[in-house]
């Protein structure tokens, strides 16, 4: 039986490199985009293969958004990915700790931060830090966390519409407030580097070459992903 991770019956060899793993998913997302969907790992056979074990080859990290469902935007099945989510792909302390199951535990050998268009997180965020205007409740506390993400050196006046020009910050910095696409893809780059930056485990394995970090942007209308950041070879 052919084990190469893309294949449609094999499950993942344990050595896929980050490499093999990234090449696998977006084979995936390739077929997706094109409609021609395989459905891998997803027969009765599968199904038991994995119930006493798994070894997914990709722990993937995105938002919580309806319509990102990560098996099917990257034409995967049962076992293949150790799937996260919340809301704006928020990191927190359990998120940075299941994302170290799936890599030191499981032996994922690559992280995908999966950000997308049209993010409401993103959106709210970026009306807060223009309007001053929170949501209520709990929703705050993941506006909250991609605040910090999306703020630049610009300086903003409530009110002013993304990509409009502001006045310097006195230092003779040429200011301006980025527009939705960028913010939200700082937005990736950032949760990307946090990863690195907050789990010495996860520095540890990129910097051997066990594991890649790779932030990609999924766009809504058509399905592709892109890549935004990588820290890793892939």
């Amino acid at each position: 039986m052919d084990t190469h991770p893309g294949h449609v019956d094999g499950p993942r060899p344990p050595t896929a490199s980050p490499a093999e793993a990234w090449a696998a998913l977006l084979e995936g997302n390739q077929r997706f985009v094109a409609g021609e969907m395989e459905h891998p790992s997803q027969g009765a056979d599968r199904r038991a293969e994995v119930s006493v074990d798994q070894h997914p080859f990709a722990v993937l990290f995105g938002c919580s958004d309806s319509r990102v469902a990560a098996e099917i935007i990257f034409d995967r099945g049962l076992g293949d990915m150790f799937v996260v989510r919340t809301a704006g792909h928020v990191v927190d302390t359990t998120v940075i700790g299941s994302i170290e199951y799936g890599v030191d535990l499981l032996g994922a050998p690559l992280v995908v931060v999966l950000g997308h268009d049209n993010c409401g997180a993103v959106g709210a965020a970026s009306r807060a830090v223009m309007t001053g205007e929170m949501p209520s409740g709990f929703v705050r506390a993941i506006v909250d966390r991609v605040i910090p993400s999306i703020v630049t050196r610009s300086v903003i006046q409530p009110g002013t519409a993304p990509g409009a020009p502001v006045r310097s910050d006195g230092d003779g910095y040429a200011l301006s407030i980025p527009g939705p696409d960028e913010l939200r893809r700082e937005h990736v780059r950032a949760t990307v580097r946090m990863l690195q930056a907050y789990s010495a485990s996860l520095a540890d394995a990129v910097t051997n070459g066990r594991c890649a970090i790779v932030g990609v942007e999924y766009t809504l209308a058509d399905g592709r992903v892109n890549v935004v950041e990588a820290i890793g070879e892939i």
